[in-house]
């Protein structure tokens, strides 16, 4: 072959289009190791969703369990943490989540970890979690297979002006970024609000307060008919009252 045509060739190789990359949404691994990881994976998930929507101008979305790619043309740079919360990124729902598509890094991280996972969530996600920018990662072990104290969380902090921010312990357990203070309760992490102290209802009690609500709505109106039904009984329009 002569050098013009080995040229032509590779220019006309360079013009074909590349294939589209792949970038699978699930590997086949379950959600958590037991099913007390799991729960505390689904209440934490419930918990930030209903408390994040009261936040709609910060366009909050909370992911579970899904890819997260970091490195555009490299489908096997990825990692699925448990628990992902990203703000100012489009309403829709995710298959997996491209930092690169919409230029958002996670502002935080939880991971529901064990001594299965322990060596994963130590040192490569942290690691990893803290070269890409995400603002607070926090590992919850609720078995305290490896954390004592349960609750374990980081937060980027600027230690050196010419160095980029590292992550620190954080020892009040509290989110900067979620506006909460986070304790360990029966199995799961408690969410309490720093501004009034509230404490946010994981999803049982959600029903429960709206099942209590129902049946004080049922009875204010059963005592307002039979208030209404006792004026009919005087001869008094109760609508003229």
């Amino acid at each position: 072959m002569t050098l013009a045509a080995a040229t032509d060739a590779e220019s006309t190789r360079s013009q074909q289009p590349k294939p589209d990359i792949f970038y699978p949404s699930e590997d086949g691994e379950p959600l958590a190791e037991t099913s007390m990881h799991a729960d505390a994976i689904i209440t934490t998930v419930a918990v930030l969703r209903n408390y994040l929507a009261a936040f709609p101008d910060k366009s909050p979305v909370v992911l579970v369990d899904q890819f997260l790619y970091y490195a555009q043309g490299f489908p096997r740079l990825r990692v699925a943490p448990d628990v992902m919360v990203i703000f100012e990124i489009p309403q829709i729902p995710y298959d997996n989540y491209k930092i690169w598509e919409t230029g958002k890094v996670p502002s935080i991280i939880f991971e529901i970890t064990s001594a299965g996972t322990q060596t994963q969530d130590r040192d490569h996600k942290k690691t990893l979690y803290e070269s890409i920018g995400v603002w607070e990662y926090w590992l919850f072990d609720p078995k305290g297979e490896w954390i004592a104290e349960h609750l374990l969380g980081y937060r980027l902090q600027q230690t050196d002006p010419d160095l980029e921010p590292v992550y620190v312990t954080i020892a009040d357990k509290s989110s900067q970024i979620l506006g909460l203070q986070l304790e360990v309760e029966d199995g799961s992490i408690g969410f309490y609000r720093q501004d009034t102290g509230e404490r946010l209802l994981i999803p049982s009690e959600l029903s429960e307060a709206l099942q209590v609500q129902t049946q004080r709505a049922e009875a204010a109106e059963q005592e307002n008919q039979r208030l209404r039904d006792r004026l009919l009984a005087l001869g008094i329009d109760p609508d003229a009252v």
